[in-house]
């Protein structure tokens, strides 16, 4: 949710009186207080150690508001990764297909592996080996979503007529983000930006889309 990953741990848990339970409807800084928490801790103590009793006293919530919003921690978990996902994961526009997958990549590469988040998304994807339901919620909520976002960079090279209209974008994306997801959760191999435009480099070449972009203004971004 675009914090440091020890700042709150260091601040400790805000004074109670600052989050007020609203009979109209959620109050929205509790509910984040809630989210921060819930990532915090689990980066703290990992999946196992996280309690909503725990969340509660970090975020300075009683213990019945939070259960009144969620009704398990996996609940709260889940919901403050898809926040972090929303506001990190949807690609960048800068007018041309190239810059726009190696961003992408990128950031997803760090999203996964050097955030709060990332940690998040590995404990869920742990819990939902032993939790089909869970595991249902978290492909319909998650996974459905990231799809429609990483197709974004595709959809408008075909728009701007860069990219073939009959292109297979499910297999291109599988194809995209597939190796990222795999060195992050089965082989935790580096996925380091040499590798993230490799994926890419490979993508343009398959699709026959010219790079436009020069060694320089690629290599700032």
């Amino acid at each position: 949710m675009g914090r440091g990953s020890t700042a709150a741990a260091a601040a400790g848990p805000e004074p109670a009186g600052r989050h007020h339970g609203n009979r109209h409807g959620r109050s929205e800084q509790a509910r984040q207080a809630v989210l921060w928490a819930a990532d915090d801790l689990l980066v703290e103590k990992g999946f196992t150690g996280v309690t909503i009793e725990g969340i509660a006293a970090r975020a300075g919530v009683a213990k019945q508001t939070v259960y009144r919003w969620w009704k398990t921690k996996t609940d709260i978990l889940l919901d403050a990764f898809l926040q972090d996902a929303a506001e990190a994961l949807t690609p960048p526009d800068h007018g041309d297909l190239a810059p726009d997958l190696r961003a992408h990549l990128r950031q997803l590469a760090l999203f996964l592996t050097r955030s709060d988040a990332g940690a998040v998304f590995k404990a869920l994807i742990g819990h939902a080996q032993h939790d089909p339901a869970f595991a249902a919620a978290l492909r319909s909520r998650y996974l459905d979503e990231q799809r429609r976002r990483d197709r974004l960079p595709l959809e408008r090279a075909v728009e701007r007529g860069q990219l073939a209209a009959g292109v297979d974008m499910a297999a291109e994306i599988d194809q995209l983000v597939g190796p990222v997801y795999h060195r992050v959760l089965v082989t935790a191999e580096p996925v380091d930006q040499a590798f993230t435009d490799r994926l890419v480099e490979a993508f343009l070449h398959r699709a026959d889309v010219a790079d436009v972009a020069d060694t320089g203004e690629t290599g700032s971004r």
